[in-house]
């Protein structure tokens, strides 16, 4: 069994047999179980908009990394969460590969945009487990921005620098698509082979 911790209520991990979903009715700060964890802590408190609430998540992350640390499994966040630095996370390269944190922890920088996402949407993967963590596609992600093609100058810099995730709904930007939650679940199950 594989627990998902802070998912979203009816989202891809809800209705898999192998997976137990702890959306937020379920508050996953209070998971205390031994399963290896796939988490999703919020982010928008560890981001570079949020301010003077930065970190302000109610023990979320906290709580997430926690459990990782405790169950094996994986945690994931946006690519430049200030939660790393809080927690004393290495920041990875966004080249690809992992680096250890010198607690038996794993991570690294990869493109959702790899694993079905429609933006690069590049992320930071945090992995604890009994084995070295498997390896990802590291390619860099060339989604292509709609527009800039035909547009110049200022306008096609615009474009370029906002990107995909722009153009996208909330919800379609906070997606998990299916094969990156399969690579993540695949993370969680690995964390607990012997080696």
């Amino acid at each position: 069994m594989i627990t998902a911790l802070y998912i979203a209520t009816r989202g891809c991990y809800c209705d898999l047999p192998e997976v137990d979903p702890w959306d937020k009715d379920r508050d996953a700060r209070q998971y205390r179980g031994s399963d290896p964890v796939v988490a999703h802590p919020p982010c928008e408190r560890w981001g570079r908009y949020a301010g003077e609430n930065l970190g302000q998540d109610d023990g979320c992350f906290e709580a997430a990394l926690a459990a990782v640390r405790r169950c094996g499994g994986v945690l994931e966040h946006p690519e430049g969460s200030h939660a790393w630095r809080a927690f004393g996370i290495p920041i990875p390269p966004r080249t690809g590969g992992w680096i250890a944190d010198g607690l038996g922890g794993w991570t690294c920088c990869v493109a959702q945009g790899n694993y079905g996402h429609r933006a690069r949407k590049l992320t930071w993967l945090y992995y604890f487990g009994t084995n070295p963590p498997l390896p990802l596609d590291w390619r860099p992600c060339c989604k292509r921005v709609p527009g800039a093609d035909e547009a110049t100058g200022a306008e096609r810099r615009r474009l370029i620098r906002t990107g995909v995730c722009q153009r996208l709904s909330h919800n379609q930007r906070a997606a998990t698509p299916v094969e990156f939650r399969d690579l993540l679940i695949a993370l969680a199950r690995e964390s607990q082979r012997r080696p």
